[in-house]
């Protein structure tokens, strides 16, 4: 029963997904793209750097992947009560940064940039964890970027990011060597997604004292949508896997 429950929850969410953007939603796209250029360079210069610096240490280091053993002989139903356990404990984190720099004003918003960055892909390396997948392995951690890429991407972008999700399994044993992918990452397109995404929350989070609600509604919204996403992206990967005859 529990199972079946996902998978109606997982279709529900695809159609969130692909479904055509409100009036308002609309609206606040053109209102981003106007207000993007009333943010400081030296903003999205500190966006694209840390962008660029996280995929990086995601892909190459080992600050998120020293001892972490996935978790075997779990049902479906014991693992994502630990991603909730998950998604409760960071939202509540993320929250109370995003609090602490948005009082500050702009020089303290700037600094969450990379902080949040580092909570995000901490998150999705211990939901992975969770789930049974062993993130040692640099085609987990590439399965992560690619989670992160949906969380934060619109319109075609995000069909395209979805597609990607649900074909992995086809793609998993034809991927390039770690050193052959690094090579070929579309580092720009990567980072205008994510910096698009979030740019109008951060610039209300630079403005002192009004910042610091901003800033805690904003990352904690950020971690709940990450949530969302990395869940049902794994469940869409346990459910092929069973279609597969491999085991759930």
């Amino acid at each position: 029963m529990y199972k079946e429950n996902a998978k109606e929850e997982v279709t529900r969410w695809k159609r969130k997904l692909l479904k055509r953007p409100s009036m308002a939603g609309r609206y606040t796209k053109k209102l981003q793209v106007k207000m993007n250029t009333m943010i400081p360079e030296r903003v999205h210069t500190v966006v694209t750097t840390g962008i660029r610096n996280m995929v990086q240490a995601t892909l190459t280091g080992t600050e998120h992947t020293a001892n972490k053993e996935p978790l075997y002989d779990l049902s479906l139903e014991e693992r994502e009560e630990k991603v909730r356990q998950l998604i409760k404990s960071y939202k509540r984190t993320a929250a109370a940064e995003g609090a602490g720099t948005g009082a500050g004003g702009i020089l303290l918003g700037l600094a969450d940039f990379p902080l949040l960055l580092g909570i995000k892909m901490k998150f999705l390396f211990d939901v992975a964890q969770a789930y049974g997948y062993d993130v040692r392995d640099y085609r987990e951690r590439l399965f992560v970027l690619r989670l992160f890429q949906l969380a934060f991407s619109s319109g075609d972008k995000r069909i395209e990011a979805l597609k990607r999700i649900e074909e992995w399994e086809e793609e998993y044993n034809y991927l390039p060597s770690k050193r052959e992918y690094m090579e070929h990452v579309d580092w720009k397109e990567f980072q205008l997604n994510y910096r698009d995404f979030i740019d109008l929350p951060k610039m209300l989070q630079m403005i002192p004292g009004f910042g610091a609600i901003v800033g805690a509604a904003a990352n904690y919204h950020f971690l709940d949508l990450l949530g969302e996403t990395a869940m049902n992206s794994y469940r869409i990967r346990l459910f092929e896997q069973e279609k597969n005859g491999e085991d759930l």
